[in-house]
């Protein structure tokens, strides 16, 4: 890019929603990187929060003294992470001074030391890699993969059973591969934490809004590898997620909360938009096929692997969303 790091512009951006402590948390790890990363600025947008997240947000970043770097934007609705990111995206990048990297940070993550500087070297060295995303702790120590295939009939057939000697045999099409000690390129990394060079913005535009939430930055990431850039994991750099503690959906008690309808809504539109319908339909039925075994098995003694009723709420908005609506 012709700059160092020191010279280089970066914009995170976090979105909050009804989750203020941990917004407020998430930016005060990235004030720690400002001594390596001088040209880091941030933007918390809140996204329509009802529960008076705005005041508590502005001073908070009084209190903290993180006026200097931080900017608040608030959303007039929740039109959710897609939406939000946007809304600071847009302006960011209609400027003459638009960043060099954005970073996109969940409020529920932390940055550890060192990390953001770490994946901003590797894509300035990089000029051919379009994201980065960092090793990924949910609690210390407690390692989440977060470097992912792309969704597709097979994994979506292996997602659903769950047996061992088929996901060793369906390895090459694994959606979650065992995270990985080195950096390597993979298809997309968790929308959690992940550094975006600023032209890959300008070749495929912002996030799809009509994604609410989840399967947004894979979509995005879809678009991307079309247009010539890869994604990596950076193991080097590391995050520690509370995973869920901004959407309530995954991370602790998961299996005890029932997903909602917006999940399978994402996850079809994906399939339609980068697959077509045919795909999508046939990703469906695989996942039914491996979850209607993989419900024998659970005769037998396997455990309960999914959420409450996810089974029937799959087939319902999936494979007859005309008549969920």
């Amino acid at each position: 890019m012709g700059v160092g790091p020191c010279q280089t512009s970066i914009l995170a951006t976090t979105v909050n929603y009804a989750t203020p402590g941990l917004a407020l948390r998430a930016l005060e790890s990235l004030a720690a990187e400002r001594a390596r990363l001088p040209g880091l600025r941030a933007v918390c947008v809140d996204n329509a929060s009802p529960d008076g997240s705005a005041a508590e947000l502005r001073r908070g970043i009084a209190a903290r003294e993180l006026g200097a770097f931080v900017e608040l934007l608030l959303s007039p609705s929740n039109g959710g992470f897609a939406a939000g990111n946007n809304l600071a995206l847009r302006a960011a990048l209609a400027r003459p001074d638009a960043p060099d990297f954005i970073l996109l940070l969940n409020p529920d993550a932390v940055l550890d030391p060192g990390a953001l500087r770490a994946m901003v070297d590797f894509l300035a060295v990089h000029p051919d890699v379009g994201i980065v995303g960092p090793r990924t702790e949910i609690g210390r120590g407690h390692h989440r993969g977060s470097a992912f295939r792309f969704p597709g009939i097979l994994n979506s057939f292996d997602e659903g059973l769950s047996f061992g000697p088929v996901t060793r045999l369906l390895r090459r099409f694994q959606l979650a591969p065992p995270p990985r000690s080195e950096a390597h390129r993979t298809d997309w990394v968790s929308g959690g934490c992940m550094l975006v060079r600023r032209e890959v913005f300008e070749a495929v535009g912002l996030f799809d809004e009509r994604f609410f939430l989840y399967f947004e930055e894979v979509e995005f990431s879809h678009r991307a590898a079309r247009a010539g850039f890869s994604s990596w994991y950076l193991p080097g750099a590391s995050i520690v997620h509370d995973a869920g503690a901004s959407t309530g959906v995954t991370g602790e008690g998961e299996l005890e909360r029932r997903i909602p309808r917006y999940w399978f809504e994402s996850r079809r539109r994906y399939f339609a938009k980068t697959r077509g319908h045919i795909v999508a339909w046939l990703a469906d039925l695989a996942w039914v096929a491996g979850a209607s075994l993989y419900r024998l098995r659970r005769i037998f003694g396997a455990p309960r692997k999914n959420p409450p009723h996810f089974f029937s709420d799959f087939v319902r908005f999936n494979l007859f969303p005309f008549r969920s609506r």
